[in-house]
């Protein structure tokens, strides 16, 4: 049964791209790039790598580091991965670092803590292959959910989104949540720049600002399986609040400049699209 995403009806996927993208019925199937990035997760990483679909032709781990036994540990489950060195500070800048090596068709971006299951990659990976451009999990649509998210952060995740819904006129329901999914092909348009947690932020507005065909697919978070995060709920809320806020800027800059020139009119035209119950 294929997965039902819940998001904002705000129109219906055009259809594919044959040119381009790879057709459901294709003979041909898409190469999958998962980028992990990790520091010092040597207690969780081989539960999750344990569980990754046969889906994924590649797993790039983006190494922040590590000064434990995290890597050995990769290797010693899953051989065949490709380690990066992290190049900057901070989960953005590791994640930037893992889109840049992949090679996939369609890049899948996830967490090393064990928080997000593996399990669910087929879902992002179904709707990348039937019309979308990108697609993300959301903690808070019928059959997502979170185990670990605290009232503080549930708080503070809502007035983000309310923010970012009402400066992009649209209806998400998850803006901090970090498993993610896009064409390769559409990473240069994204233009990212973010070094922290509001990489994920920052990537939504960007996917929006460059029209491209967005979906929700519910997912659940479960708590970390060992070790304390890195996040830090009111310093990270914030930069997520001043990216969202910048990227509207740029939005607004760019609108100027199509003004200037219409023969880019057409280019940058903002197009949000997802399914609704199914």
């Amino acid at each position: 049964m294929s997965p039902t995403p819940v998001a904002s009806a705000l129109g219906a996927p055009s259809s594919p791209d044959t040119s381009s993208a790879v057709s459901p019925t294709s003979r041909v199937r898409p190469t999958v790039t998962l980028v992990i990035p990790v520091r010092n997760e040597a207690r969780n990483i081989a539960w999750v790598l344990d569980q990754v679909p046969d889906d994924v032709t590649e797993i790039i781990i983006v190494d922040g580091d590590s000064t434990d036994a995290t890597l050995v540990t990769a290797r010693s489950v899953r051989p065949d991965i490709r380690v990066v060195q992290q190049e900057g500070i901070g989960k953005g800048s590791a994640l930037r670092t893992g889109f840049l090596a992949a090679r996939g068709d369609l890049i899948v971006m996830m967490d090393a803590d064990g928080s997000m299951a593996p399990q669910e990659i087929p879902h992002y990976l179904h709707f990348l292959t039937n019309g979308y451009d990108f697609v993300k999990g959301s903690r808070f649509v019928a059959g997502g959910g979170s185990l670990d998210i605290t009232r503080f952060r549930t708080f503070g995740n809502r007035f983000l989104l309310t923010v970012f819904n009402s400066l992009y006129d649209t209806h998400l329901t998850d803006l901090c949540y970090g498993f993610c999914a896009f064409h390769r092909r559409y990473l240069e348009h994204l233009k990212l720049s973010a070094t922290g947690f509001e990489i994920e932020a920052e990537m939504i507005a960007a996917a929006m600002r460059a029209g491209l065909r967005i979906a929700e697919v519910p997912s659940l978070e479960m708590p970390r399986r060992s070790g304390k995060s890195n996040l830090h709920a009111l310093r990270d809320g914030t930069r997520v609040l001043q990216a969202v806020l910048d990227a509207h800027g740029r939005e607004h800059s760019d609108l100027l400049a199509r003004m200037a020139h219409p023969r880019r009119r057409g280019s940058s035209e903002i197009a949000v699209t997802a399914l609704g119950p199914t």
